[in-house]
């Protein structure tokens, strides 16, 4: 008998498939939700009730959460800018 090993297809996660715009298993669906998610989190994190390691684990899922909305927000900070003359520049609320 032949051994196989399993090809990148095969270890690959089912949503592999499923384009870039795919939300990853943990990922929030909007900024809104990854913000509301966040500040639930600081809630149980400063009530100081939990053990911890359901602490250590809702830090790092904050961190994560964090991270997300950081992207989000500067995402929208590149898409927000207007066109002036050929340059490109930061839109400003005059």
């Amino acid at each position: 008998m032949r051994k196989t090993t399993p090809s990148a297809t095969d270890l690959a996660p089912e949503s592999a498939g499923a384009g870039p715009d795919a939300l990853a298993p943990d990922e929030p669906a909007s900024y809104e939700a990854g913000l509301a998610e966040l500040e639930k989190l600081v809630q149980q994190l400063e009530g100081g009730q939990m053990p911890l390691e359901e602490l250590l684990t809702a830090y790092q899922r904050g961190a994560r959460l964090l991270a997300y909305c950081r992207d989000k927000l500067q995402a929208v900070e590149q898409q927000i800018k207007v066109l002036e003359g050929k340059e490109l520049k930061p839109w400003t609320q005059e």
